[in-house]
């Protein structure tokens, strides 16, 4: 079969499109993907009839086409994730958000330099030196900012929980 011009080129997609989807699906085992397969192989096609002008054996084509698309596709990184076909019941951690927003809440009532000092320390995870370098003071002073913002945060969450 030679294609000349996209009447004939979409004939052939219209005629062929199921004995090749039939084919991805043996290729690949699922239906999506085989969809998705065919989709990305008939447009590799119709972009090759347009660009050669003219293809003397479009069944061929078509046919190495599909073969190929796939070979490329399951060597990509990407396609080496597995899916699991069930969820599990529960998350393992679920936010606690009424301890959250009270630990905000205490955080916002202590001063700003030691709540930079605890940002830093413990959300950030910077070191003692760092956490010093980063807001221009002392290490001793960051040390003893961090000891008592820590005390305050205590104070107030133990007055939350009872």
């Amino acid at each position: 079969m030679r294609i000349d011009d996209d009447a004939a080129l979409h004939a052939f997609v219209e005629d062929r499109r199921t004995a090749l989807f039939r084919s991805a699906y043996l290729l690949c085992g699922d239906r999506h993907e085989a969809e998705d397969l065919v989709q990305t192989t008939l447009v590799k096609v119709v972009l090759g009839g347009r660009r050669h002008g003219r293809l003397d054996n479009i069944e061929a084509y078509a046919r190495k086409t599909l073969v190929n698309t796939f070979i490329a596709a399951r060597r990509r990184f990407w396609r080496r994730e597995q899916s699991y076909g069930e969820l599990p019941e529960r998350a393992d951690h679920v936010p606690d958000t009424e301890t959250g927003l009270a630990v905000r809440a205490a955080l916002a009532r202590l001063t700003p330099r030691q709540r930079a000092v605890l940002v830093l320390r413990y959300w950030e995870d910077l070191s003692v030196e760092a956490t010093a370098a980063m807001l221009g003071m002392r290490e001793n002073t960051v040390k003893s900012h961090a000891a008592r913002g820590l005390a305050a945060l205590r104070a107030e969450m133990a007055e939350e929980l009872v």
